[in-house]
């Protein structure tokens, strides 16, 4: 049985705009009873009152670990067990290593805290229910090739990959345990949080909706690792960029040698693997 069927139960943090609203429509598109929660109230009910569909609302701050718990609660008193919980609440604060303090600990409380909290919260009850389910965590690939200038970011959606990779393990580990774990990992994607101010989504960029698709497809394949492309990055050049970022370490590279004066020819001519 398929999670995102009719009558399924999904919750969705950072849920009042961009992917997290994307997701909730296209749960909601299926049939899905959806509770969405984030930390802005008036940007929540708006979003709420814009779906059609079975929609609870919770304002929570994943960072939190007392109101994610109350997220849980509400959701489950809305519209009964969890069958998806899509961890997606997420912040940036652009920083360097030794700079920006606040940042740091905003970004890693909300990208970092906010999916364990939200597995804290959830896991249990979804595995004591035993029923088919899902956990989708947002990474990005940020979190896995580490571009340079958005250090705590990187940081905190290398964590979440960690996490979500040991997340899998575990559930394998359970005998007849029903749950799977996924990594959404989305390209470049218009959102608030990217737009920087712009009204129209540029061209090398997708859309919430087409990730979240992207993420309905790869649940239903049993896919671990979604990653989304965009409209300038395809998946060869992607696996390219993976690949040289991993080979720093077996080649003995520089650290970011990709952007490295001395190796920027060496990947331009790199086939990829």
């Amino acid at each position: 049985m398929s999670i995102f069927a009719e009558g399924r139960a999904a919750v969705i943090t950072g849920a009042a705009g961009g992917i997290g609203l994307a997701v909730a429509r296209a749960c909601l598109d299926r049939g899905m009873r959806v509770t969405l929660a984030d930390h802005d109230g008036d940007r929540l009910r708006a979003a709420a009152d814009s779906l059609a569909g079975q929609v609870a609302q919770a304002v929570c701050d994943v960072s939190d670990p007392a109101q994610v718990e109350a997220l849980r609660d509400a959701a489950v008193a809305a519209h009964g067990p969890v069958d998806l919980l899509v961890n997606n609440a997420g912040v940036a604060h652009p920083n360097k290593p030794w700079s920006g303090r606040e940042g740091w600990e905003a970004t890693l409380a909300v990208n970092l805290w906010g999916v364990i909290n939200g597995l804290h919260a959830f896991v249990p009850m979804m595995l004591e229910e035993g029923r088919d389910g899902a956990v989708v965590n947002l990474g990005s690939k940020q979190g896995i090739t580490n571009p340079p200038g958005n250090t705590a970011y990187n940081v905190s959606k290398a964590g979440v990959r960690v996490v979500t990779e040991q997340l899998a393990w575990e559930f394998r580990q359970i005998e007849g345990c029903r749950l799977s774990a996924h990594l959404l990992v989305p390209g470049f994607t218009f959102t608030g949080m990217t737009a920087g101010g712009a009204a129209e989504k540029p061209a090398g960029a997708w859309t919430g909706e087409q990730v979240a698709e992207r993420m309905v497809e790869g649940v239903e394949a049993g896919a671990f690792y979604i990653i989304c492309q965009d409209n300038e990055v395809d998946w060869d050049t992607d696996r390219k960029r993976i690949a040289w970022g991993a080979g720093d370490i077996t080649e003995g590279r520089p650290a970011l040698s990709r952007w490295h004066p001395d190796f920027g020819e060496a990947f331009r001519r790199y086939p990829g693997p």
